[in-house]
């Protein structure tokens, strides 16, 4: 069996944890490939700035379709809101995190107006302007450990990342602080990693027993919310489920760049209509900005 990884630090220590994981359920061998993707070539560009449709998933997935590799893993808020061909998500296994984290030598009130702040992501800048923080926003890209360094060198006062990317490479000793959900509203699927195959795969089946239910649930509703209302990594959108009991809550949030609330929603209902409750939110928002 083939997989297809990205080459960064944490794309392949999420793709060593779905190898290690398949050990436990197959006796077959696991080869990775390292797959250089658009996304990775790019590093001096915000991401809203570019044609950001699957830049870091597009050249794994043409590798699936074209029988390079049996399946690829991806972080799943990396994938576009609709695959291409035959290619579907067979598994999400148990989520990491979903929360964002400040990177920096000070606290976020530390930060003072005119601190260089790092990031790439429109939604983190409007994050940054709905709590009137006046930071200097500049691009910053590379992997985990390079953004960190940045940072620690002085280039950056401060930079924004997902906590799961930095609980699973061992490195939360950089977090300076942890935010809310609330607060600082994650990406849709954000500390999420897929595995996409081939509808048709023969590896589905072993596959498929890599699946937590109550996270690929939780994603279901977040990436039908960015799939109805069409706005990819261009709008800034935080959107955030979760499941207690089979009881699946979802809040929502579109900004401007300049941090002006568009719409806000929350709305809840069973687990097993995930993607219902999604589309729920969308409307409710498209009825709010439209």
């Amino acid at each position: 069996m083939k997989v297809g990884s990205r080459g960064s630090s944490l794309a392949i220590v999420q793709t060593k944890s779905i190898i290690n994981e398949l050990s436990k359920l197959t006796d077959e061998k696991v080869d990775m490939d390292i797959i250089k993707t658009t996304g990775d070539k790019i590093q001096d560009s915000q991401l809203y700035n570019i044609d950001a449709k699957g830049i870091f998933t597009r050249e794994l997935d043409k590798a699936v379709l074209q029988g390079d590799v049996d399946f690829a893993v991806h972080s799943l808020k990396d994938l576009p809101t609709e695959l291409e061909g035959d290619l579907e998500i067979v598994a999400v296994p148990k989520r990491e995190s979903p929360n964002e984290v400040l990177v920096s030598k000070y606290g976020w009130d530390e930060l003072q107006p005119g601190a260089t702040v790092g990031t790439s992501s429109i939604r983190r800048e409007a994050f940054c302007n709905y709590h009137e923080k006046d930071f200097n926003i500049k691009t910053i890209r590379g992997n985990i450990d390079t953004r960190i360094k940045k940072v620690l060198s002085g280039d950056y006062d401060a930079t924004i990342m997902a906590e799961a990317g930095l609980k699973r490479l061992g490195m939360t000793e950089y977090t300076k602080q942890r935010f809310s959900i609330g607060y600082f509203t994650p990406a849709a699927g954000q500390g999420a990693i897929t595995v996409v195959a081939r509808h048709d795969s023969d590896k589905r089946e072993i596959l498929e027993k890599l699946n937590h239910t109550p996270s690929f649930q939780e994603v279901t509703a977040e990436k039908k919310v960015l799939q109805e209302l069409g706005v990819g990594c261009q709008w800034p959108l935080g959107v955030s489920a979760t499941i207690k009991e089979n009881k699946l809550k979802l809040y929502a949030v579109l900004l401007t760049k300049e941090g002006k609330v568009l719409s806000r929603v929350n709305v809840e209902g069973s687990a097993d209509e995930a993607s219902k409750l999604g589309l729920k939110a969308a409307k409710l928002m498209l009825e709010d900005y439209v």
